[in-house]
């Protein structure tokens, strides 16, 4: 209402001043001379006034009526601010194998707020917060609760080598935010292989407190690490604490290995990537993993498949191989089929311990509202044969999950 009425005040200023200052002219019918006064055989042009007048009367109003409307300072040391914001909002259904109940629920699986501060065109501070559920039945006062949680805080320096920018601080590790820009879109609706722990290997997760540096070439990529090694979920408690060495390297077979790339790109990608930690938890020595992935992506379809293997001396459920396949196939313009299927083998040294696989696959169809929103729907099932789960609750972890889910980005 404020708007309005200042709005209208504005208006009305405008017509009474260029009113006041307004001149009539007149001009001789014969020699079409201009005057400012009537007279014989003068005709009236009608009421005119000086553009350098309506000028400085223009930006008067301009700073009165900004002066009026200004509400609260935003102020900063740097030159920009960049505020973003991405939410997973959805609605799931699990029917069990056995005779537990289905469950039925409307979620919010992640929100996350980020503000990048740039004291120049390419160097800048980053802080990313994500809200989460602490799930229920873990004995925290907190069962059932939204949480905040500190996702990002690093800075970003570019070119502190040729080709080679550098975050540091809670950063983004090597592989996996790199696979969700590139061969699995979809991390609304499930994490990707090396991170799912209910079909996938379940090693690693996407941040953690450390450096990566971060190299960008036509045709090579790559991300190199050194981190806590704990991951960002976990405090790094042992006092002597080994640090985790991470990595990827990418051949950007068709170029845009500088580039961010986009679903109607067409790029061809290999990368190795891994991860070797001397200690990890407990005090438990070596363990270590890598895999190799292939991603090719034109308008029309996307194909990314992916090998695993890992090593570790301890719990069995961190070692094994496995793989994982994923497409997409976008016959109509904002409409896109997407399938993945994922198979991780459990190894144990242990012959007293039982090997086993958890596997599972997704299916689903996308569509894009608008630049901002997309809808998607699927359902996961999964087939996890932990014998620890089964010897806990005599039946073995297996479902079928169905998901709506809008994905909001702004």
């Amino acid at each position: 209402m404020k708007k309005i009425v200042l709005s209208m005040a504005a208006a009305a200023l405008t017509a009474g001043s260029l009113s006041a200052g307004a001149i009539t002219l007149y001009q001789d019918k014969d020699t079409g001379a201009i005057y400012t006064k009537p007279g014989p055989n003068r005709v009236e042009l009608g009421d005119f006034i000086s553009a350098k007048e309506v000028y400085i009367q223009n930006e008067t109003i301009k700073s009165k009526m900004a002066k009026a409307l200004k509400g609260t300072t935003v102020k900063s040391k740097v030159k920009t601010l960049k505020f973003s914001g991405k939410h997973y909002l959805g609605f799931t259904s699990i029917n069990y194998d056995d005779n537990r109940d289905s469950i039925n629920r409307f979620e919010t699986r992640r929100n996350y707020l980020q503000v990048k501060a740039y004291w120049n065109k390419k160097d800048y501070a980053r802080i990313t917060l994500d809200t989460f559920q602490q799930y229920k039945d873990t004995g925290s006062k907190d069962d059932g609760s939204w949480l905040v949680r500190l996702k990002y805080a690093y800075i970003y320096l570019d070119n502190i080598l040729p080709y080679t920018g550098v975050e540091f601080g809670q950063a983004h590790r090597p592989w996996i935010d790199w696979e969700e820009h590139h061969g699995w879109w979809y991390r609304s609706i499930n994490k990707v292989f090396v991170e799912d722990k209910y079909m996938g290997a379940h090693m690693t997760n996407s941040a953690d407190i450390g450096f990566n540096l971060k190299t960008k070439t036509e045709y090579f990529s790559s991300e190199v690490g050194l981190f806590n090694g704990e991951g960002y979920h976990d405090a790094s408690t042992e006092e002597n604490q080994q640090l985790s060495f991470e990595w990827r390297l990418t051949a950007n077979l068709l170029g845009t290995g500088k580039e961010k790339v986009h679903m109607d790109d067409e790029y061809a990608d290999i990368s190795f990537f891994g991860q070797v930690n001397p200690e990890y938890k407990n005090n438990v020595k070596d363990f270590k993993w890598y895999g190799i992935h292939g991603v090719y992506n034109r308008p029309l379809f996307l194909v990314a498949a992916q090998y695993v293997k890992s090593d570790y001396e301890g719990d069995g459920a961190y070692e094994g191989n496995g793989w994982s396949v994923n497409g997409e196939f976008r016959p109509v313009k904002k409409w896109s089929i997407l399938g993945r299927y994922d198979n991780w083998n459990v190894e144990n040294d242990d012959p007293a311990v039982k090997d086993y696989t958890r596997k599972g696959y997704i299916a689903g169809v996308a569509y894009k509202y608008n630049k901002n929103v997309k809808f998607i729907g699927n359902i996961t099932h999964v087939d996890n044969r932990d014998p620890a789960y089964f010897a806990k609750y005599n039946h073995y972890n297996k479902y079928n999950q169905y998901m709506f889910t809008a994905e909001v980005n702004w």
